[in-house]
């Protein structure tokens, strides 16, 4: 017995009076399950069932907006529901507009579009809107969206998106009426549209003058905050008035403004429980002082600076008012803060996700808060950081939820960084010729903390093998170990007339451990042993081989926010190895180094780094300083501009014993996904026999840096300074392995 009962949610072919069913049935159904479906269609098969609720049970499944067509047929009295699904979006492109992978995922978020949705007519067409919508407020005027739907099956469809981005919009003139006690300089610092400048608009710095209709309506809002930081508390800006010229595509913008007068602070008061902290030394702190030009900015960052101290206290939901009183007369304001500071607030709970290999025990080692304990706004801080510095993971969120008025739940979701590579690689060297690199190296060993490498650079100048185990944390404890072997064989050329080039083989092992003595800083002590074996080119008469046996004990400090690049923070150390425990050498050698990095994102909203390091390293004669104990200046990781080892001893018998190094930089991205960066910098180095200052050298140039899967990878573009004649001079290197 076969019915077909309905077409469509619409046409039906009705029955003529009620029927008992033996089952209902659904063909067809993914997007819900069976037991939803029935619920959704309020059909019983205790009682007879009417056409008028077979029609009404098609309508409502229809709500869900899954469906493509419903009908329903009588199989051997079964009422089975054949239901025709929407396709899926399996492939989004874009045509005409936005390249990157990180804006089309933005613009796909923007338009609510994503893989793996429903395609629906509304929903594409909602997209639509949203794009030119979003075409617009970047300044492009009259663009033109396409789309082509293609149907790969019955459930897929490939959506791509055909844009003409139209034209936009070049400011003409932007005309400030009112404006006097500022320069026009300063406005056009914090707007977001800007005149077009005269010429050479492609270049970096200069402004191409295009339109951007979101921004406009913010642009008077930043007008006014520049007043407020500069003490013109009545100011008023009236949002911006264009005139656009459509044959030309060009536009003139007006504000009027009214600056008022402006104001100096006079007194500022904290009102705040002392049983929490004392309030005294909260105001030497601030950075508004009474008697300064009252400064919106500063007063921002001071009530930041309130809320953070109380924090630290363990009042993780503390509030700061504020409230100026400001006297016309005088043109002054009075500054107030009001601080409810709440409950103290404890840790309920550390949850971690998103570490699909490192063990959660590693990441908790670097999370100073725990269950039970108070909270502490910079415990949580130092917490993000010490994720960051350990270099296993690319990203590192940790949210706090609030679940009462006195706890919380810290949410930290990590994304692993690859941490194990197995690399083969290569190039040619401005030094060392054609190299090859080869290396099996995990810093995180099945996911536990362990960094366990082996690796091979080979060239004509060089050959170098190491094997090394170190643990950070052993047993997550606060002491960190090491062990490693190596046999490393380089070529050096030599401007010594007696013996020539010299060839230097060692072969030895290290052992280390240290001890955390805060979360920044470590001490430790490494021991070496190594046999040496010096020979020239002239002849085995000049051979020199020896052992060196010797204690490093040392000093370090980190407190940067990232492992690969750091935006804040310093990192130091200091060194005395001292040779002498056995062997045939007895020197000391001194090494202290000091990075410092500083982000400008905050205060100019564009990710600039300031970078400045040295190195200072002293030898010292202890009784007997082996032939080739020496330092050299000169390549990527010490002098740019001169070629590696340009500068070394006039001879072996006259070492150089003092070394000093510096570098300034300043760091810019070039393609933030892959995290590429370019950088201009400065280095500077002193070296010699007797004194620093026996050799003095300089260069400057621009480097790309890329943190490449196979490590951090350099190409420096550099010229020297101050060469002199006879100067091995270098205008390009690059570097693997070595980063800032």
């Amino acid at each position: 017995m076969f019915k077909k009962l309905l077409l469509s949610a619409t046409t039906a072919t009705y029955l003529l009076s009620a029927t008992h069913y033996n089952d209902i049935k659904f063909e067809g159904l993914t997007q819900i399950s069976e037991e939803m479906a029935l619920e959704t269609i309020e059909l019983s098969l205790e009682n007879p069932i009417l056409e008028k609720d077979i029609n009404n049970a098609v309508k409502k499944l229809f709500k869900y907006n899954y469906f493509d067509d419903i009908y329903v047929e009588d199989i051997n009295n079964s009422l089975i529901f054949n239901l025709k699904e929407k396709p899926f979006i399996v492939n989004i492109e874009m045509e005409g507009y936005k390249t990157r992978d990180d804006d089309l995922k933005t613009l796909y978020t923007t338009m609510g579009l994503k893989k793996g949705t429903m395609y629906t007519d509304a929903k594409i067409n909602s997209a639509k809107k949203a794009l030119l919508l979003t075409l617009q407020r970047e300044g492009y005027i009259n663009s033109v969206v396409e789309i082509d739907k293609e149907y790969i099956n019955d459930q897929s469809v490939n959506i791509k998106f055909h844009v003409n981005k139209g034209d936009d919009i070049t400011i003409d003139k932007i005309t400030y009426d009112g404006l006097k006690s500022l320069e026009i300089s300063d406005l056009e610092a914090v707007v977001a549209n800007k005149e077009e400048d005269c010429c050479f608009t492609w270049f970096f710095g200069q402004n191409d003058g295009q339109m951007s209709f979101e921004q406009l309506d913010y642009d008077s809002l930043r007008i006014k905050d520049l007043y407020m930081q500069n003490g013109f508390l009545d100011a008023d800006v009236s949002k911006a008035f264009s005139k656009i010229d459509f044959n030309a595509n060009t536009a003139d913008i007006q504000y009027k403004i009214v600056e008022g007068v402006q104001y100096k602070v006079d007194e500022i008061i904290i009102y705040l429980d002392e049983n929490i902290t004392k309030i005294e030394p909260i105001y030497e702190q601030l950075k508004l002082e009474k008697g300064d030009i009252f400064n919106i900015g500063h007063l921002r960052k001071d009530q930041e600076k309130i809320k953070n101290i109380v924090a630290d206290k363990g009042y993780a939901f503390a509030q700061v008012n504020f409230d100026i009183r400001k006297d016309t007369e005088k043109q002054t304001a009075q500054i107030i803060y009001n601080v409810i500071p709440g409950k103290k607030v404890y840790i309920n709970d550390v949850i971690i996700s998103g570490n699909s290999r490192t063990l959660d025990r590693v990441i908790r080692r670097d999370i100073y808060l725990a269950h039970g304990d108070l909270y502490s706004l910079t415990d949580y801080k130092d917490s993000i950081n010490a994720l960051r510095r350990s270099g296993f993971f690319e990203n590192v969120r940790v949210e706090q939820k609030r679940i009462s008025e006195d706890k919380m739940n810290l949410v930290v979701e990590v994304t692993e960084a690859p941490t194990g590579n197995l690399i083969l690689g290569g190039g040619y060297g401005s030094y060392d010729g054609w190299m090859l690199n080869a290396s099996v190296n995990d810093k995180n060993i099945f996911g536990s903390g362990l960094n366990l490498g082996f690796s091979i650079d080979y060239s004509s100048k060089k050959q170098n093998y190491t094997l090394s185990l170190s643990n950070p944390a052993i047993r997550d404890s606060i002491y960190n170990g090491s062990v490693n072997i190596h046999r490393n064989e380089s070529l050096i050329t030599s401007t010594d007339v007696v013996y020539g080039d010299k060839t230097t083989i060692e072969e030895g092992f290290g052992a280390g451990l240290g001890r955390a003595l805060n979360r920044h800083s470590r001490v430790g002590l490494n021991y070496a042993y190594e046999s040496v074996d010096i020979s020239y080119e002239i002849g085995e008469e000049y051979n020199n081989e020896y052992l060196i046996s010797s204690l490093t004990p040392y000093i370090s400090y980190n407190n940067t926010d990232d492992y690969f690049i750091p935006r804040s923070g310093i990192t130091a150390g200091s060194s005395l190895k001292y040779a002498g425990v056995g062997g045939d050498a007895k020197y000391i050698l001194s090494s202290t180094y000091f990075k410092y990095f500083y982000g400008l994102e905050d205060h100019i909203d564009y990710d600039i780094i300031l970078r400045y390091k040295n190195s200072l390293k002293i030898l010292s004669d202890n009784g007997n300083i082996p032939d080739g104990t020496t330092f050299y200046l000169g390549g990527p990781t010490s002098l740019r501009g001169y070629e590696s080892y340009a500068f070394q001893p006039v001879d072996s018998e006259h070492p150089y014993s003092k070394y000093f190094t510096n570098t300034f930089e300043i760091s810019f991205p070039l393609i933030p996904s892959a995290k590429m960066r370019w950088a201009l910098f400065y280095d500077y180095g002193m070296i010699g026999e007797k004194s620093f200052s026996e050799v003095k050298r300089a260069g400057n140039g621009a480097v790309i840096s890329w943190y490449s899967p196979v490590g951090p990878l350099q190409f420096i573009f550099s010229r020297p300074v101050n060469a002199q004649d006879g100067d091995k001079t270098s205008t390009f290197e690059f570097s693997l392995g070595s980063k800032f």
